[in-house]
């Protein structure tokens, strides 16, 4: 659970104790650089376990929840006034400032320059570049920018425009766009070849994380799609054990047969849903052409993250609810990898077009595609990160 700065308090005056270790500071511009960074920092710790990312982002953004790889959330920015920047830096003293997107600060800029702060400016596109103040004076934009050890970019066009502000050009890197990647789930191989083998002749389709609200119109979609394709299984998984005392209970009420998966029952022949926690998701997305993400059905609903299912190859569908992760939603569908429904008629319709093993196979090729799109980034972006570390730490083990 990430630590937080008190509700509304400015974090210009939160006192809070700075962390033994090295500390990341990372400032978020947007929703969806928020839940790269947190990616980021996923992916540092598993390298250097020490390490805590600590968070901070935009007055106007509302993160709904932040995913693991943020120790520390902070909240909004607030330091404006030199004393208040100050105050922070003394009392957080970060080795390394990762900084999204526009909206630079000329004071807070200026002291991550004097003190030598290793920091990296990253994914910032051009309409959030910093304007010039007067055609007819110096252009002073490259002290905004040059207390940046590398500026890494999405594209050619911002990569001129910073020259053309007085970026050195080896200091600019064209690295692609910071999104949220995945790192999925793993599973006992012996027992996914094992289910391929049984249940090669059926069609399948998983729906996962659901809520209680969500399991019967799951259920009555599976009913209705069963009249259509009568070897039709669904795996089912919810995420705590109460939830799963509920779908054990409306599974008995509705009359379809099922295997417990977490009390260790298999599915036999007659089995028309496996019923499971969603623990065991990597082999369900391996097994499964085709998903219902829950947490979605209802408008305004948080949804569950998309990127794990489209690494592993499963086509997707899901509710008008996805409010926490509506970017990577949203370029799911634009390249066909997903697809909204609204009821459970819509999803019975939808299940059993995407049957087809071509129709799935081609939602899931363009998954693969999106999940990729920002392994350039994070890469980059990862590689960078250590070796400012690795530099201060040098650079202090020989003062």
């Amino acid at each position: 659970m990430p630590w937080r700065t008190e509700e509304h308090r400015p974090i210009g005056t939160a006192r809070m104790t700075r962390p033994e270790g090295e500390l990341v500071w990372a400032h978020a511009t947007t929703q969806e650089r928020l839940l790269g960074l947190c990616d980021v920092g996923n992916r540092l710790k598993t390298n250097r376990p020490d390490l805590m990312m600590m968070l901070t982002w935009e007055d106007d953004m509302r993160p709904s929840q932040l995913p693991e790889g943020c120790d520390i959330a902070l909240g909004p920015l607030t330091v404006e006034q030199p004393t208040e920047i100050r105050s922070f830096l003394d009392n957080w003293r970060p080795d390394v400032c990762l900084w999204t997107g526009g909206r630079l600060r000329r004071l807070l800029m200026r002291q991550l320059r004097e003190r030598a702060l290793p920091s990296l400016l990253v994914d910032i596109d051009v309409d959030e570049l910093p304007g010039r103040a007067s055609r007819w004076l110096p252009d002073q934009r490259h002290r905004l920018l040059n207390g940046f050890a590398e500026i890494l970019v999405p594209g050619r066009d911002v990569t001129e425009r910073l020259k053309r502000a007085g970026v050195p050009a080896e200091r600019i890197r064209s690295s692609g766009r910071l999104f949220q990647s995945s790192t999925p789930p793993g599973c006992n191989d012996d027992e996914l070849a094992q289910l391929q083998t049984q249940l090669s002749s059926r069609p399948l389709w998983l729906a996962a994380h659901l809520s209680l609200t969500e399991l019967l119109p799951i259920l009555c979609a599976h009913r209705a799609t069963l009249r259509l394709l009568h070897r039709l299984l669904l795996v089912m998984t919810v995420d705590t054990l109460e939830d799963l005392d509920a779908a054990r209970s409306l599974l008995r009420k509705e009359g379809l047969n099922f295997a417990d998966w977490d009390m260790g029952e298999e599915p036999e022949d007659h089995t028309q849903v496996i019923l499971g926690l969603s623990e065991d998701l990597g082999l369900w997305y391996r097994l499964c052409p085709l998903c219902f993400l829950g947490n979605s059905l209802i408008r305004g609903a948080q949804g569950s993250n998309p990127l794990d299912a489209a690494a592993l190859g499963s086509a997707i569908l899901h509710g008008p609810g996805t409010v926490s992760h509506a970017q990577a939603y949203h370029r799911l569908a634009a390249l066909g990898a997903a697809q909204r429904i609204y009821g459970e008629e819509e999803l019975s319709e939808a299940v059993y077009r995407l049957s087809s093993p071509d129709r799935a196979a081609e939602m899931a090729l363009a998954g693969w595609q999106v999940v990729t799109e920002g392994a350039v980034m994070t890469d980059t972006l990862l590689d960078r990160v250590q070796d400012l570390l690795d530099q201060s730490e040098n650079a202090n083990a020989t003062t």
